[in-house]
């Protein structure tokens, strides 16, 4: 088997935001996988940098966050021209938003986090949950 190159730079500061935002989740962490940055728990959730279908020399993803939508929401991300499908991964549902544009680092945080809670077990979903719901601007009974 023929290891895939490096098809990022770990340097790369658009990636250390998205690890960032990755790596917070519980039991969350990282492999490069296909010569790209992947982020998963049992399943992989979020992937640093795709490929265009149809044209896998392209750069146009390279610094992208390949993610899996809620269903509910793929229709909408899909009529807004940020949102494109990546070449493999877009065949099971998922979708990409190029990371080199004007980006709104709350909604890379959003996007990530529901793509963790479609494939991550339902213990590490509890434990975020619990987390969200202890985390700052929360009060507890007393």
């Amino acid at each position: 088997m023929v290891a895939h190159p490096p098809r990022f730079d770990d340097a790369d500061p658009l990636l250390a935001r998205v690890r960032e935002v990755a790596l917070a989740l519980p039991g969350a962490a990282e492999k490069v996988s296909h010569g790209r940055p992947t982020f998963f728990t049992k399943k992989v959730f979020a992937i640093f940098g795709g490929v265009v279908k149809g044209n896998h020399g392209s750069d146009a993803l390279r610094q992208a966050l390949v993610f899996l939508p809620d269903d509910g929401e793929r229709p909408a991300l899909l009529e807004d021209s940020r949102f494109v499908v990546p070449g493999y991964e877009g065949a099971y549902g998922w979708l990409a938003l190029d990371l080199r544009v004007d980006v709104d680092w709350d909604e890379v945080a959003e996007l990530v986090e529901s793509s963790y809670r479609a494939t991550a077990p339902a213990r590490l979903v509890a434990e975020l949950d619990g987390a969200v719901r202890s985390g700052p601007g929360t009060s507890k009974p007393g």
